[in-house]
């Protein structure tokens, strides 16, 4: 992978940014424009009153303009994991790593560097592009004759690092995203509930005769940011663990193979 693939990349990545951050905001406004407050939800079909006894849609459109940022937030989760699961599927290339680098390994052990570069075209991925790099570094460096065998192998190993820190961003690349929803998304439901209680309890204080019922009705509707804000973040912390799993196995799959290909080059000198 060279530089302008590598920016070509990034600016893919900015412009996805781009469009699903505002495009959140847009079908999350809908949403809870004209699914959550469906006349049909209210009493007397005004969603301006309360919502009907045991419907949840109306129930959560009452929690108020924070809704919407909450329900944007979990937009933003979804497109994000998506797009986090395609391409760290794609990086895992074609077949099993593991076997795929013993494979490898075999071949580069047995001097046929070009059986190896084959096996990676046909893998693909993120270990495939390091190995495909320090196979050439490899090649290249067995024909410097005018070095010593240190210093090739410092040449070696610095290939190898610069194709591996290429690789490595793509993998971890919207990673702060997720782990940021997992952060924020909470502080925002207990942040709206926090709205809501004040509300409540002023009005309950204007009226200056307990209501029960009334103020049991406030407190259910400032609770559903929380359950959304908790929701939200239960589930950016399972997707970023799982990808965060995926993508270290893939670093130890590339860590792996690079070495073989150093000590492969180790025992040659």
């Amino acid at each position: 992978m060279d530089m302008r693939s590598e920016h070509k990349k990034g600016r893919a990545f900015s412009l996805f940014a781009a469009i699903v951050m505002p495009l959140s905001l847009v079908i999350a406004w809908l949403i809870y424009a004209y699914v959550l407050g469906d006349p049909g939800n209210f009493v007397g079909g005004d969603p301006e009153k309360e919502p009907l006894q045991g419907n949840y849609l109306g129930t959560i459109h009452k929690g108020g303009p924070l809704v919407v940022l909450l329900i944007a937030f979990q937009v933003v989760l979804v497109a994000y994991i998506v797009e986090r699961f395609l391409s760290i599927r794609r990086a895992g290339g074609r077949g099993g790593n593991h076997d795929f680098v013993l494979g490898v390994r075999d071949l580069i052990a047995e001097g046929r560097t070009e059986d190896a570069v084959k096996a990676c075209d046909e893998q693909q991925g993120s270990v495939a592009n390091v190995v495909r790099s320090g196979i050439a570094s490899l090649q290249h460096v067995e024909r410097l004759e005018h070095l010593d065998r240190e210093r090739k192998t410092l040449l070696l190993q610095k290939d190898i690092e610069e194709a591996t820190q290429l690789e490595l961003p793509q993998l971890n690349r919207n990673m702060i995203v997720i782990a940021t929803l997992a952060s924020i998304a909470t502080l925002i439901g207990l942040l709206g509930t926090v709205t809501g209680m004040i509300k409540a309890f002023a009005a309950l204080a204007r009226v200056g005769a307990p209501d029960a019922v009334g103020l049991a009705s406030g407190i259910s509707q400032a609770l559903v940011t929380t359950a959304l804000g908790i929701s939200t973040s239960a589930v950016a912390i399972v997707a970023y663990n799982y990808f965060t799993d995926k993508i270290d196995k893939l670093v130890y799959a590339i860590d792996e193979s690079t070495f073989s290909i150093v000590n492969t080059f180790k025992s040659r000198s």
